[in-house]
């Protein structure tokens, strides 16, 4: 199934998970054992849990509809405090923890609503109780999976990263730009439409070259010269921001905040690839086959220490700075910030 990269009929997410698993399941009738590889973290969560809402079953997916993704994006553009009005109304629960500066979430819980009759709130605590449930999400899609992360230190992983913007650039990334630049995005910025927080707009690679493309041509070489290199390196400062957001990720998801429900996950070092097979390779290949054996692995999962148990979507609000604070780490942090303020004034 090909779209056309503009189209937004389909949450990437749900169109991702919806063909991922129709493989899946196949691999599985066939006795064989899926292996997934890479991914963003939404991709890999909507595979490893059942996460998302179908409005037409009621139950815990989506319905990847263009009457769907249109009604969303009609919500997102009221304004915050309207939507946050209109959430109180029917979801208060879900209203209190989510900021009201974020349109995108509230637009989502009243779609919710819209679509299925029943409360983004109603939805996530069924999806809690359903056996093998836990406080992160619903259970687990399969049985038994098993997380290999391959991490590398910070400095050696962004000097990679940096090459491999380097290398894209060699591979003809910037004629590949211009090309969607003139055919999906010239007119809109000359209508002053252009919207970089949707679809294909906002992904790593594009908006970075936004003012790079449109002068390239209309200004003097040295000017647009600086243009293009201010791009590239905000290109590769997002994709270093990028790979930090996902390593914190598998930390929270699955080592400091899991749950009752979350997989092993075995640690595999890629820093110094001339030992590529005796770090990765070899324990790599014993740890599946015990599982497959069904037997403990040599190799120790990774562990870290978990949390004290914090609500980060509960939401606090502040009678004094009237302001809304969504997350219980978040509203200690703000009291004692008030409180070294009170004491510097005193």
């Amino acid at each position: 199934m090909f779209s056309e990269p503009v189209e937004r009929a389909v949450s990437h997410t749900v169109f991702a998970r919806i063909s991922s698993t129709a493989h899946i399941e196949d691999l599985f009738a066939r006795k064989k054992i899926p292996i997934v590889v890479g991914g963003t973290n939404y991709y890999i969560e909507s595979l490893l849990w059942k996460i998302l809402i179908d409005p037409e079953k009621k139950t815990w997916t989506l319905g990847p509809s263009r009457e769907a993704a249109d009604r969303k994006d009609e919500l997102e553009k009221l304004d915050g405090q309207e939507l946050h009005r209109r959430l109180k109304e029917v979801d208060p629960e879900m209203a209190s923890r989510v900021h009201p500066n974020d349109r995108r979430k509230m637009a989502r819980s009243l779609q919710v609503y819209e679509q299925t009759g029943f409360t983004h709130s109603e939805l996530l605590k069924r999806q809690k109780e359903e056996k093998g449930g836990g406080p992160l999400g619903g259970p687990l899609r399969y049985p038994n999976p098993c997380i290999l992360w391959l991490y590398a230190e910070q400095a050696v992983l962004e000097e990679r990263l940096d090459a491999r913007v380097d290398a894209m650039l060699a591979a003809g990334l910037l004629e590949e730009l211009r090309d969607f630049h003139r055919r999906y995005n010239e007119e809109k910025v000359a209508e002053s439409c252009q919207d970089y927080q949707h679809g294909i707009f906002q992904s790593i690679g594009f908006k970075e070259f936004h003012e790079f493309l449109i002068t390239e041509g209309k200004c003097p070489e040295e000017e647009s010269k600086q243009l293009l290199n201010k791009g590239i390196e905000a290109l590769k400062l997002v994709t270093k921001q990028y790979a930090r957001r996902q390593n914190k990720w598998v930390k929270n998801r699955f080592l400091r905040r899991p749950g009752p429900n979350a997989p092993p996950v075995y640690g595999l070092e890629v820093t110094d690839l001339s030992r590529w097979e005796e770090k990765v390779l070899e324990p790599a290949i014993q740890i599946v086959d015990s599982f497959l054996q069904g037997q403990q692995p040599a190799v120790e999962p990774i562990t870290m220490e978990r949390e004290l148990e914090e609500n980060k979507r509960r939401g606090h609000e502040c009678a004094v700075c009237n302001r809304i604070i969504i997350g219980d780490r978040e509203w200690k942090g703000h009291i004692l910030q008030r409180m070294r303020t009170s004491e510097r004034k005193q």
